[in-house]
């Protein structure tokens, strides 16, 4: 048996690297007009702009029963959960409460990857590849610590509209979001989204998150992200021009951004994430 990775699904990992490498993915949920959708799970039209939509973290409950059943599936070598940064969701405090009530709680380690989406996807990547190739619980969980560490996460929205109701943004982000004539490129710090800069265009905007992304990428290879919510052409773009600009690319994954947070993030967002030195 090896140990098995445990993820939210906020954290955006494609089906078929979650078959290929066996994590278990829990469902995040998406609020519309009271009925609670589990992302990945249950089908709805979601009206990403509507001020009645909203989002909640897995419960302690859900969570502690994922846990327990990837802790039956690794025979006993152990768990490593990765989750979206807890200063964005509740979903880590809620993984912790999980663990406090679990007889094996030894045996399961959290992570909490400082970032959201693939930016979390990612370290989730490194954890499991190793895992695969039968690493210890500490190894496992080191290898996500460090990649968790090394992650970089870049974004361009529309408007800040949404981040801004569900509280996820600055003061200074949140100003100037209200500026109709600029596109904030946003980062996450420490787990906590924060303005980086602003550009007056989208094409603009575009350009200076490519620029994030090189330069955070380096020059020893990079893994690198690309999502989008409903802005696959640029995204796709984006991630060519961002092949061709990152010396030695290790891998490079693209996905939408799901239901939990398309509802944050708004249509036509896009975002690059990077862990230099690569995800194993």
């Amino acid at each position: 048996m090896t140990v098995v990775v445990v993820t939210d699904s906020a954290a955006s990992v494609p089906a078929e690297l979650v078959s290929e490498l066996g994590i278990v993915v829990v469902p995040l949920h998406v609020l519309v007009d009271d009925r609670a959708i589990a992302e990945g799970v249950d089908e709805c039209d979601i009206d990403y702009g509507a001020s009645t939509v909203t989002t909640s973290s897995a419960s302690p409950g859900e969570l502690r029963a994922a846990y327990e059943r990837a802790l039956e599936l690794s025979g006993g070598d152990g768990v490593v959960a990765v989750h979206i940064s807890r200063q964005l969701s509740a979903t880590w405090e809620a993984g912790r409460q999980a663990v406090q009530d679990m007889d094996a709680a030894d045996r399961v380690r959290l992570v909490d990857s400082l970032s959201a989406g693939l930016g979390t996807g990612l370290p989730v990547l490194a954890a499991a590849r190793r895992a695969k190739s039968g690493a210890a619980l500490d190894v496992v969980y080191d290898t996500a610590v460090a990649a968790a560490g090394r992650s970089r996460t870049f974004i361009v929205v529309n408007r800040t509209e949404q981040l801004r109701r569900g509280g996820r943004l600055s003061t200074a982000a949140m100003f100037f979001g209200t500026e109709l004539v600029t596109k904030p490129i946003l980062q996450i710090v420490d787990g906590k989204l924060e303005l980086r800069e602003k550009a007056r265009t989208r094409s603009k905007a575009y350009a200076k998150l490519v620029a994030a992304a090189v330069d955070a990428a380096g020059d020893d290879g990079a893994a690198v992200a690309v999502q989008h919510l409903g802005a696959a052409s640029a995204a796709a773009t984006i991630a060519g021009q961002l092949g061709e600009l990152i010396p030695g690319m290790r891998e490079l994954v693209t996905a939408e951004f799901g239901p939990t947070l398309g509802v944050h993030v708004g249509t036509g967002a896009v975002g690059v994430l990077v862990v230099p030195g690569g995800c194993g």
